[in-house]
């Protein structure tokens, strides 16, 4: 008797009685097998140990049981040689790789240069080598029209992380505009008059929505446009610190900053104690991402919750379930959450805001 180790498709089969394609079909829970048999089958692969690998389980339909997530590669690969980590990318993963498991798929990880035309090469590249039976786009590359189109003349589903139509491909998203509009008036409602926007990038889709949403508040405030500053900081920790010390050592500083991610939230806390403004007593800061690193920053940093994982996770559920005859579209919305820590309090009184 084969050992362990080295117990293959073949040898179930022939313990079962079958042949190696029903083997696979029980495998892959597929249609068409008495109930006898896949007993039998099931039963041979617990007696021999029988672990099947991913070429045994391909004969079983033409699957590759792999999903692809793309991901930003020159802001990714920036990250992490700075040292800075990416957080986004572990939630990614996080639930990408539990979801997938649950379903006995792999989740595979690439990064793609956001230039229209290399990324359009680099995806081909990718789908080619690894044929997947779904693709998960993250933000720029869920904007880039050329990308889902490409995949969809491959015949491959597509899941759209921030996106909502719903129409064409699996689009799974958070209400951006409605979170933004909501961490600014609860800034408003603690007295604050003058409040500043550090947009990430016009790259990102979701940019633009926050934006919106920042107008959105202040115009229903009463306060109007120009209660608010914008400025761009990239998604960088080193481009968001200039342009908020440019802004609260301006001539009418902010009393209250909303970053749109954490490193520039971060950026805003080291800026501000450099300056000698105490947060919060002095300088209020929010954030979009509430990363695991927030909760232990001096102060705990106020943020937008994005269900990162959760996104992930339901793009794969979905692509796994089209890829067993479901639909390939739909409009999957998750809801964030407010954390409020103890970077947000009431507003200074004016005698109490100077900059050091």
């Amino acid at each position: 008797m084969a050992s362990r180790a080295s117990v293959t498709i073949e040898h179930v089969a022939k313990a079962a009685g079958v042949s190696r394609q029903t083997v696979s079909r029980v495998i892959n829970k597929g249609p068409n097998v008495k109930p006898d048999v896949r007993e039998r089958v099931e039963a041979a692969i617990a007696a021999l140990g029988y672990v099947p690998n991913l070429s045994a389980r391909r004969m079983g339909g033409g699957k590759s049981f792999l999903i692809l997530a793309v991901n930003d590669r020159q802001r990714t690969i920036e990250n992490w040689r700075a040292g800075r980590g990416n957080d986004w990318v572990d939630q990614m993963l996080h639930g990408g790789i539990t979801e997938c498991e649950k379903h006995g798929y792999h989740l595979i990880f690439e990064l793609i240069d956001t230039d229209p035309a290399a990324a359009s090469r680099q995806l081909s590249n990718a789908i080619a080598a690894l044929r997947p039976d779904g693709v998960i786009l993250t933000p720029p590359h869920s904007d880039n029209e050329e990308l889902p189109a490409l995949l969809a003349d491959r015949g491959i589903p597509c899941a759209r992380i921030g996106r909502r139509p719903g129409t064409q491909f699996i689009d799974v998203f958070m209400d951006e505009e409605e979170a933004a509009a909501e961490i600014t008036t609860r800034l408003i409602a603690l007295g604050h008059m003058r409040l500043a926007f550090i947009a990430g990038s016009p790259e990102y889709g979701n940019s633009t929505k926050r934006l919106a949403g920042f107008s959105r508040a202040l115009a229903a405030s009463g306060l109007g446009e120009a209660a608010g500053s914008v400025a761009k900081g990239n998604f960088r920790f080193d481009d968001a610190a200039r342009e908020i010390e440019r802004l609260l050592t301006s001539a009418d500083p902010p009393t209250a900053l909303i970053a749109e991610n954490d490193e520039m939230a971060f950026a805003a806390m080291h800026v501000a104690d450099r300056l000698g403004l105490a947060v919060p007593q002095q300088l209020s800061i929010a954030s979009f991402e509430d990363t695991p690193g927030v909760r232990f920053s001096v102060p705990p940093l106020t943020a937008i919750r994005q269900p990162t994982a959760e996104m992930i996770a339901a793009a794969c559920s979905q692509l796994i379930a089209a890829s067993a005859g479901g639909p390939a579209h739909g409009s999957i919305k998750l809801p964030y959450r407010l954390v409020e820590r103890a970077t947000t309090a009431p507003a200074p009184a004016p005698a109490n805001r100077k900059t050091g």
